[in-house]
């Protein structure tokens, strides 16, 4: 049993080495297949390696100094307008988020609405933002407190979900009246 379960790994952790042959048929057409058909001249296609994609997640927002968390300058920072516990329904992935302060955003500071680690518009003293065709899915947002261009204070990341309805979907289609 040892052997064999060793065995399967061993194929399974082998890199797949896919051979492309290449032949004329009758009528002059040039075929390319997997098999070589028997009693056909077929010639193996060298194939370059395959292309990819290093897809790097965006890393986590750097931690606050820890003089800044000390001294921070709002007793409470929390964002609003997302819901707790239910997906988010945007069937065009767009809404409207909002930061809550106390006490009111002091002159010099500004405020960055920070999605999956990616700031969303350029840092301002507006307290909401739209968001604009976010994907459906699990997202992390975060609002954060800037003075002279660096982070201050950060809110604890609301985690929510994003659902869209496919608008071409056969249950939302009316049946016309016969």
């Amino acid at each position: 049993m040892r052997h064999a379960l060793f065995g399967l790994l061993l194929i399974l952790s082998a890199p797949a080495i896919a051979e492309i042959y290449t032949y004329t048929d009758a009528q002059g057409n040039t075929v390319y297949t997997n098999q070589p058909p028997e009693g056909v001249a077929a010639e193996r296609v060298e194939l370059p390696p395959p292309n990819t994609v290093d897809i790097q997640t965006p890393s986590a927002p750097a931690s606050l100094p820890a003089d800044a968390e000390a001294g921070q300058p709002y007793r409470s920072l929390a964002l609003s307008g997302i819901p707790d516990e239910a997906a988010l329904r945007a069937n065009n992935g767009t809404f409207v988020v909002s930061a809550e302060l106390d006490p009111p955003l002091q002159r010099g500071h500004q405020l960055r609405f920070v999605l999956d680690g990616i700031p969303q518009a350029a840092a301002s003293q507006a307290t909401s933002l739209q968001l604009n065709n976010i994907e459906r899915g699990e997202h992390r947002l975060q609002v954060e407190v800037l003075s002279n261009g660096r982070v201050i204070q950060r809110s604890e990341p609301a985690v929510f979900t994003v659902q869209r309805v496919h608008t071409s979907s056969p249950a939302l289609r009316h049946r016309a009246a016969p």
